[in-house]
């Protein structure tokens, strides 16, 4: 059981977190503002809502865990997705949001005008499925030290919670708390935190003579570490519905691309805190054996009461952020590009989601997935491996098709299907060769053979339909405003 300031902190944090999702449902209106904040975020909450959703629990409690282990190298995992984000935000953020769509697998259909890649929407919708449940176990472990709860209770009580903010006002409620926990973040990491640890090692030098100059290696983790880093998350970074879905909440492509640019910069900074602060952990708490322990550890042994709860719920707010930008993106791919794709295969006319979406059935949608998360969460104790599954599904399986249609005009739409097809397969398949779901051969194989065959294939088939890469090349021009229809952009956000 926790001390006593620290869980009135969680549980005021916690109150705060619905009382946020209150306030957004007033700003809720139609569909565009559940789904995508009326796609009106100005910088500073664009920025602050970007970093929150990328730095989850494995940024984090994962991070300070690494840099226990292996010194300053430790800040590679979150170097590799802060490097993701910038790239997607330099050289994608402005074109993906003139798209002015809702999901990747909309993307797809828009840019090859094939309507089979409303497929990928079944990849997707594993990957941020599973994504959401991760944080939700993650957050949960937190609870059971605090509250004394066991794990089922601690995953019911935090998984209702963001399951009643998210679906209370959607993107805009998810928006509003996400800026409260970037904030908690920020406190909790370089105010908190990076000073107290460094001043309990002796700063720098204290830590250079307890621990050696290993702990500075930038190479101590390992480069095949380091590499799988960068392909897993970096790529990741580029094409996750998830991370999408708050590019399609900024206002303008320039909020997207400077918006975010200054989201990475944090993403960069809040890496290289982490594994300082990991390092500076390893000279005064020796032995601790399971390193993602060392962040509750530190709260525990060296800070204040008080701090100590505020660190804590920092944490919490990592792993909510995550959960919750995750269960929305899950929600929305699920009703725009599963259900029409389900009642294709059984043979029932698919309704134009976009033109029958409501606020009431997109709340649902977030309510009956949140359910599913809570039961899967309860019922699973490890599913590392599933999210491992679907993440190396995601970048071998979608990366290719998705890139592609930005950077290539001669790539077609059979392309891109075989290319996602084959790049599914043999990522699973050289996982069940290999006998271990987390090596890092199946996705640098599956994206070898999903991009061979986007070439091939694209080569030797039609080009695709002049009248398709015009509406394509309107809406990235800002030119075409169609979709309008299923939208009222009013105003704007800071």
């Amino acid at each position: 059981m926790g001390k006593p300031l620290d869980i009135v902190i969680i549980v005021v944090y916690l109150a705060a977190m619905l009382a946020f999702g209150f306030w957004g449902k007033t700003r809720t209106k139609d569909s565009a503002d559940f789904l995508v904040a009326g796609r009106r975020l100005g910088p500073t909450l664009y920025t602050g809502t970007m970093a929150a959703v990328v730095l989850g629990g494995a940024s984090t409690v994962g991070g300070v865990g690494l840099g226990y282990q292996y010194g300053l190298s430790g800040m590679w995992l979150v170097v590799a997705i802060a490097v993701g984000l910038l790239a997607l935000s330099l050289f994608f953020a402005g074109r993906i949001q003139r798209l002015r769509v809702y999901t990747v697998a909309q993307m797809l259909r828009l840019r090859y005008g094939v309507d089979a890649t409303s497929a990928s929407g079944l990849v997707m919708v594993a990957y941020t499925l599973m994504l959401s449940v991760t944080s939700t176990i993650a957050y949960a472990t937190v609870f059971n030290v605090l509250f004394g709860t066991n794990r089922t209770v601690s995953v019911i009580i935090g998984g209702v919670i963001v399951m009643l903010y998210s679906s209370i006002g959607g993107m805009w409620s998810i928006t509003l708390t996400d800026m409260v926990q970037f904030l908690l973040k920020t406190i909790g990491i370089f105010a908190l935190m990076l000073p107290f640890t460094l001043s309990k090692a002796g700063g720098f030098e204290g830590i250079r003579e307890r621990a050696g100059d290993a702990v500075f290696d930038l190479g101590a983790i390992g480069m095949p570490t380091i590499i799988t880093f960068f392909v897993v998350y970096s790529f990741g970074m580029l094409i996750g519905q998830d991370i999408w879905q708050r590019v399609f909440t900024a206002r303008s492509p320039g909020v997207a691309k400077w918006g975010g640019t200054a989201a990475a910069v944090y993403c960069l900074f809040y890496g290289v805190a982490g594994a300082v602060i990991g390092m500076a952990a390893s000279t005064f708490l020796p032995d601790v054996e399971a390193k993602d322990d060392v962040y509750a550890q530190i709260a525990e042994s060296i800070l204040p009461v008080g701090v100590s709860g505020l660190v804590l719920a920092a944490a919490v707010a990592a792993m909510m952020s995550t959960a919750s930008g995750a269960l929305i993106a899950t929600a929305t791919v699920a009703r725009t590009d599963v259900k029409p794709l389900l009642l294709r295969l059984i043979g029932r006319p698919a309704v134009d989601e976009d033109a029958e979406r409501d606020v009431h059935s997109d709340r649902m949608y977030v309510v009956v997935l949140g359910i599913a998360v809570i039961v899967i969460a309860a019922l699973l104790n490890d599913v590392v491996a599933a999210l491992t599954i679907a993440y190396d599904i995601l970048v071998g399986g979608l990366l290719v098709a998705i890139l592609g249609g930005f950077v290539w005009k001669r790539a077609t739409g059979i392309a891109a299907l075989w290319s996602m097809g084959v790049g599914t397969v043999v990522t699973l398949g050289t996982m069940f060769v290999v006998g271990d779901v987390l090596a890092n051969e199946p996705i640098y194989y599956g994206l070898a053979a999903s991009l061979i065959v986007y070439v091939v294939v694209s080569l030797v088939t039609p080009r695709t339909a002049p009248e398709v890469l015009q509406v394509w090349d309107d809406r990235l021009a800002g030119r075409d405003d169609r979709v309008e229809d299923v939208l009222d952009v009013k105003g704007s956000a800071v």
